[in-house]
């Protein structure tokens, strides 16, 4: 991204990661990859979105899914009382110059941990709203894990009969002087666009991303239910109005 989202939105997603899952991707496709994030309403769970499957509950999901709550709430407490003390244990505002509904704060050696476990204290990144008088407020945290893990291997992190994990796959990046249309009507490229596969992104002179980044989950520890806990369709508060795209993207 230029100027979310994974996540995400960074949603959202995640330098550590980027290099990690991409050793030979071209760096400026990668931020193309992450701008085209920013502006993706995951709640449409469309072909660009590939979730982990809901598995029947299983004895012991319920009490570990309370348990990794917890722990969070716990961890979190310090950077509910006020963003400053995240920037101080080292998370940054994932691209502040664009206008959001929710800011990602994510710490890069907290990706890197995530790369190799799972610690509901330490979150890649932590997701805030922009109050009215500018202040941020905390709602929640977003984990990650590798995308060569398994499903089986993600239970092993959160119980997949509450949460379900989601890549973002089958970009379209579009040639750098039509970067514009990512954010236009109806799109062709990015992660609203209508291209999906390498043969028709080719024909539009676009360059194809069969997945970009990792697994990513978001957590709302604050809310009354599992459902709204481990909620996939809230992360449509990364989505930045149609109207204001135009103006955050020129930043």
């Amino acid at each position: 991204m230029i100027v979310l989202s994974l996540l995400c939105a960074i949603t959202v997603p995640l330098r550590a990661q980027q290099a990690h899952d991409h050793d030979s991707a071209d760096p400026n496709q990668l931020d193309q990859a992450t701008e085209a994030m920013s502006h993706h309403h995951h709640e449409d769970m469309g072909p660009h979105m590939k979730m982990s499957a809901l598995r029947e509950p299983r004895p012991g999901d319920q009490a570990r899914a309370v348990e990794i709550v917890a722990n969070a709430k716990a961890a979190l407490e310090r950077y509910k009382k006020d963003v400053k003390n995240a920037e101080a244990d080292g998370f940054r505002q994932f691209l502040p110059n664009v206008k959001q509904k929710m800011y990602h704060y994510t710490s890069w050696a907290n990706a890197v941990k995530a790369g190799f476990s799972f610690d509901p204290a330490n979150p890649t990144s932590l997701l805030y709203e922009k109050q009215g008088d500018g202040s941020m407020k905390l709602i929640g945290a977003m984990y990650t894990a590798p995308a060569r893990l398994s499903e089986d291997q993600l239970q092993e992190r959160i119980p997949l009969s509450v949460a379900q994990w989601h890549l973002h796959v089958n970009l379209c990046l579009p040639p750098k002087d039509r970067r514009d249309e990512m954010f236009k009507k109806d799109p062709q490229f990015g992660l609203n666009g209508s291209i999906t596969t390498k043969e028709a992104c080719d024909a539009a002179g676009g360059f194809f991303m069969p997945r970009i980044f990792g697994w990513m989950v978001h957590l709302y520890p604050y809310e009354k239910s599992m459902d709204e806990i481990w909620s996939v369709a809230r992360q449509k508060n990364t989505v930045i109005p149609q109207d204001e795209r135009a103006e955050a993207h020129q930043h």
